[in-house]
């Protein structure tokens, strides 16, 4: 893991790793432990595959008994934990540790419950995000987020990364669709956070659970909200001669107070690999493909589509087609979801990035990416949620070429400044892990992150769980001070205190 700092590994934990294998064995009996080197390779890095380390140890449980005992072990020896999900993290929230039990969740995989009455789904975190919905289709339901990896992705992951997808725009985040986990402290004490409910009173300690990225807990059942599927849904797909007039089009859609389902725009890099590899009949003269899709009640849905077409005239679009069809929606949806393995055939590697920006910001930080592209000399594809200012930026380079990774990773900490530096964040949905940890002053102060650090340490004052995500700098609870009290009082006595 060169050019990336982190946690120097402890030398006890090294020296002691027969004695915690053979422990580990005992807590997660059977074929629960792996421990050969050649074995533990599968699990070196996730899907951010530029960073890879060995883990100490992997040890996949199959019950919360088993991950609270594991837990416990670690935290009374000083034994640091990297929780895992599927793996599909795309900015190292999962890499592993020298010196750290790999804690795997993947045999949690069963759905607990199905409430159709009051829709929900209790699960398993290791449940795939597509699983939800095709346990519940039967009956016209569906789990509304949908990230382009959810035929792979758990569900116990996008709560860690607070995932979206291409219907987030309408529906929201996973933050928006989960109602209550059940998770594990780093002590091995058990506790559930809301339920099949609304909303719990107290602090919102479920939003603090939902995008913490493993460093608070480890979430061992998740009640999400279910939706019955609309009554109709039809997708628009729009040429644009320019990027630029592609995204001023989403601005004018969402100013107009039209929430599409799903706003989705690739760039013609993006379209060429897309229609290459899926045949979807997406049009190859244009610069930009603007995907919008509208749903609800058939009259309704009718009246939007006019609505956007004329939106999108206004903006100078050259082509325009409305699917006549279920199967034509699906169509056009195919290429955007196909959209990141389709550009893995064109370039020997590509870097993705995942910054937010005002939707207004759209075109002055497309017009940015194409100067850096050639201040770097790498090309990059646009593939982004418009309707939320979520961009993916593709960034194509050649690993096996001296400085291109290099290369990229600088052009992508750029697009990362002027997404902040337009009024956005460094992330919507792929989390902050190792990739953006430490661009993190760029969007915060110091004050921020010691605030931020203090929640990290009321759930973890060792820092065993996921260290060195997150936090630019390494440090610990300690360094962040005490709360002073003079003669007795406290700042702010009226805030409760437990």
């Amino acid at each position: 893991m060169s050019g990336l700092a982190m946690p120097k590994p402890d030398a006890e934990t090294l020296r002691r790793r027969s004695e915690i294998v053979a422990d580990m064995r005992i807590i997660v009996p059977g074929e629960g432990v792996v421990d050969a080197a050649n074995e533990m390779r599968a699990f070196e890095s996730d899907g951010l595959t530029a960073y890879r380390q060995v883990p100490l140890v992997v040890v996949l449980p199959e019950t919360v008994a088993q991950v609270s005992r594991l837990l416990k072990y670690c935290n009374d020896r000083n034994i640091r934990v990297v929780p895992r999900g599927s793996g599909t993290s795309l900015s190292g929230g999962a890499l592993p540790l020298e010196d750290a039990v790999l804690l795997v969740m993947s045999r949690f995989n069963r759905i607990l419950e199905i409430d159709f009455p009051n829709r929900i789904v209790v699960a398993q975190p290791g449940v795939t995000n597509l699983g939800i919905t095709s346990a519940v289709e039967q009956e016209e339901f569906y789990y509304a987020p949908d990230p382009s990896s959810q035929i792979a992705c758990s569900i116990g992951g996008n709560v860690a990364e607070n995932s979206g997808g291409v219907h987030c725009l309408k529906y929201g985040l996973t933050a928006n669709n989960v109602l209550g986990i059940e998770m594990v402290l780093m002590n091995g004490e058990v506790v559930r956070l809301g339920g099949g409910h609304l909303d719990a009173e107290g602090y919102d300690l479920l939003g603090v659970m939902t995008g913490s990225e493993g460093l608070l807990g480890v979430v061992t059942e998740v009640t999400v909200r279910i939706l019955k599927k609309p009554e109709t849904a039809r997708a628009l797909l729009i040429g644009f001669p320019t990027s630029e007039q592609g995204g001023q089009c989403v601005a004018d859609i969402i100013g107009a107070g039209i929430i599409p389902g799903g706003m989705e725009m690739m760039d013609r890099p993006a379209i060429h690999a897309s229609e290459d590899f899926v045949r979807a009949g997406y049009p190859l003269d244009v610069e930009a493909l603007l995907i919008v899709e509208l749903d609800g009640p058939g009259v309704e849905v009718d009246h939007l589509i006019t609505a956007v077409e004329a939106i999108a005239i206004r903006n100078g679009s050259t082509t325009c087609r409305i699917s006549q069809s279920e199967q034509e929606r699906l169509s056009f949806w195919a290429g955007r979801k196909a959209a990141f393995p389709a550009v893995g055939r064109i370039s020997p590697d590509y870097y993705c990035m995942d910054g937010t920006i005002p939707r207004k910001e759209l075109p002055r930080v497309l017009a940015g990416m194409r100067e850096l592209s050639q201040k770097y000399g790498l090309g990059v594809a646009n593939v982004f949620h418009a309707g939320d200012g979520n961009l993916h930026p593709l960034i194509l380079y050649d690993a096996n070429v001296p400085g291109e990774l290099d290369k990229a990773e600088s052009f992508g900490a750029d697009i990362l400044r002027l997404c902040v530096k337009v009024g956005g964040v460094l992330t919507g949905e792929h989390g902050v892990g190792v990739e953006k940890r430490d661009l993190m002053p760029e969007m915060f102060n110091q004050v921020d992150l010691d605030q931020q650090m203090r929640v990290k340490c009321a759930f973890d004052p060792n820092h065993l769980l996921n260290p060195g995500k997150v936090f630019p700098q390494l440090r610990r609870c300690a360094e962040l001070g005490r709360m002073h009290v003079h003669r007795g009082q406290v700042a702010f006595p009226d805030i409760p205190r437990f």
